[in-house]
């Protein structure tokens, strides 16, 4: 009776651990089967508003932000996520793409509250680094990018794990809680500076 017990467990037991494995990889196959949606029509403005000083217009399909501190947030409100797209800032620049993200309630022109993948290639908190508002928080492995020159950044946020590529090398991999849903953002910093987006992506991966 006792190795029928014993035996009955260990059947239990590994059911359980299979089910679990199936939801895991239905989860997983349900994440990589999300459609990839346009964020940017190469058009116009559409889908998209702005706070700040920044001003931002559509030129031979790419999105481009000038002057002063400002941002840009696409409409989508997403949890899980995944966005990707190739951007260009000019000499010294400083933005980034947001993700998670809100105007303030107290300061709507002020920095997004969310995390923040940075775009900038003198800081110390370079191009890759996750941030958070004011703080840099997720460090990259190493600075691949030059101003004037395109590059492509992927981010992806599941719960709480974070992933950044940038030209397709994973450089920044992080866990944090801080921000649950929100936009997408673009950023315009530095008085002067130029920063250029184009071929912008993003997809769903919240469960249904």
């Amino acid at each position: 009776m006792k190795k029928l017990f014993i035996f009955s467990l260990a059947i239990a037991v590994m059911g359980i651990a299979c089910s679990s494995g199936k939801k895991q990889e239905s989860s997983r196959t349900a994440n990589e089967q999300a459609e990839w949606v346009s964020l940017f029509n190469g058009e116009n403005l559409d889908g998209w508003f702005v706070r700040g000083k920044a001003t931002w217009d559509v030129k031979d399909g790419i999105l481009t932000g000038h002057g002063g501190m400002g941002h840009i947030y696409a409409d989508p409100v997403l949890t899980d996520l995944e966005v990707r797209g190739k951007f260009r800032i000019s000499e010294n620049g400083n933005s980034g793409l947001y993700f998670r993200c809100n105007p303030p309630q107290d300061n709507p022109d002020g920095f997004p509250r969310g995390y923040e993948a940075q775009i900038d290639n003198h800081s110390d908190a370079f191009t890759g680094w996750l941030w958070k508002p004011g703080t840099p928080t997720g460090k990259a492995a190493k600075l691949v990018t030059k101003d004037n020159e395109w590059f492509s950044m992927r981010v992806k946020a599941v719960g709480d794990h974070i992933q950044i590529w940038v030209n397709d090398e994973l450089m920044t991999d992080y866990h944090d809680t801080e921000y649950a849903k929100g936009h997408f953002a673009i950023q315009g910093h530095n008085p002067g500076q130029t920063i250029e987006a184009k071929d912008l992506f993003y997809r769903d991966l919240s469960q249904k």
